[in-house]
């Protein structure tokens, strides 16, 4: 999916659901973010642990690793415990929102959101960051 130039943040999209991944990940190329895909918790995990992304938009909900595991196997890796978690989810239980800052979410949206709205929590998380 990856379209701009390198200096364009990367966000990796986080989704169960194929037409999520597309809606989201093409909202956010967009808006100017470069976007990769990930369609579980495992495969989101060895993503960020290689590309290194900018910013995760995380689905909570997802068989297998789910995003609450993968977000906390994200926070514990020296490699990737910087990359800012934004959970992404179709939950409206309040259950699911302590679980996620508990994992280690930086931010929380719920679904349906429209993709301009999750360019500008991607953004807002990203001016965020600490100085490297």
């Amino acid at each position: 999916m990856e379209t701009l130039p390198e200096r364009a943040p990367l966000i990796l999209v986080v989704d169960d659901t194929e037409d999520a991944r597309d809606m989201y990940g093409f909202g956010l190329l967009f808006e100017g973010f470069r976007v990769e895909t990930a369609c579980n918790g495992g495969e989101a995990v060895a993503k960020a642990t290689r590309l290194h992304p900018d910013a995760i938009v995380m689905d909570l909900m997802m068989p297998g690793i789910t995003g609450w595991d993968a977000t906390r196997l994200l926070k514990q890796d020296p490699r990737t415990e910087n990359i800012p978690v934004l959970a992404l989810t179709a939950s409206q239980e309040p259950e699911s929102r302590f679980k996620a800052w508990d994992a280690g979410v930086q931010a929380f949206l719920t679904k349906p959101c429209e993709p301009r709205v999750l360019a500008g929590e991607v953004r807002r998380l990203l001016e965020s960051r600490p100085s490297a």
